[in-house]
């Protein structure tokens, strides 16, 4: 199947089809000329619509952090190996410092860069904090925010580019589930994750309430695999951290993370 007929057959949606094909012209083009490339920041879902159109073994995904949410598709040529990126790579890392008595958000963040005619996908991970936010950029687009960003609503910043590995990045708050499954079916994790019935968690798939990694997804028997994340709407997200195998009784021991 060619490319053509991969992005149509992937694309959920026409801004689907127009990413997808200028990812593909990027990385495939690298690809030929044995140089990195780059796409945009993606989603979880807009990553996982990239590792179906061009093959898991090919890309790294790199946000600036190991567990950024939002990631650059990379091609790296043999030659490089991944720890490059946070050097040379495509991402770099804006401090904004504030007036600690003024509560920000990461809405008001992003807000201000969508503003300041900043594109979403030139942005990353915006990781608020006491005093200061530490956000994650595309690095050609670092000098121009550094100089039309002076506020986030009425709150004055102070904004420097600083090295990714001095970035701030909050611990989310986590519940750490335990259990044994029959198999790692979709319906039995979210049924573990969420605390669900197994028949209430299926009614949910059906109902086309759940997502693993950012896509819709109604296959009750879908395999989860270690490191997805499964999103139920209403009722929060959860990731399936480990699996640690079986039991004496043939059951799949499993770890599951849930977020606060």
């Amino acid at each position: 199947m060619g490319p053509k007929e991969k992005i149509e057959r992937l694309a959920q949606t026409p801004e689907d089809r127009v990413l997808l094909a200028r990812v593909w012209e990027r990385l495939s083009a690298g690809q030929r000329r044995e140089i990195p490339a780059f796409s945009c920041f993606l989603s979880l879902r807009e990553q996982e619509l990239v590792r179906r159109l061009m093959g898991e073994e090919t890309l790294t995904f790199f946000g600036g952090y190991p567990e950024a949410e939002r990631a650059v598709a990379c091609y790296l040529p043999p030659y490089l190996e991944e720890n490059s990126l946070y050097a040379e790579g495509p991402v770099t890392c804006i401090c904004a410092s504030y007036f600690e008595g003024d509560c920000l958000t990461h809405r008001d963040f992003l807000g201000s860069l969508m503003g300041a005619g900043i594109k979403r996908e030139t942005v990353g991970d915006i990781c608020v904090g006491k005093g200061s936010c530490d956000f994650f950029l595309l690095r050609e687009m670092a000098p121009y925010v550094v100089q039309n960003l002076p506020s986030a609503g009425r709150t004055r910043l102070h904004l420097e580019e600083i090295p990714l590995e001095e970035a701030r990045i909050p611990t989310p708050e986590t519940e750490t589930i335990r259990g044994t499954l029959a198999s790692c079916r979709l319906d039995s994790v979210i049924g573990a994750g969420f605390r669900l019935s197994r028949t209430r968690a299926g009614e949910l798939v059906l109902s086309g309430g759940a997502a693993v990694d950012g896509l819709p997804c109604q296959k009750l028997d879908r395999q989860v695999a270690p490191g997805a994340v499964i999103s139920l709407r209403g009722m929060g997200k959860i990731r399936l951290a480990e699996v640690k195998g079986q039991t004496r009784k043939g059951r799949i021991s499993v770890e599951i993370e849930k977020f606060k």
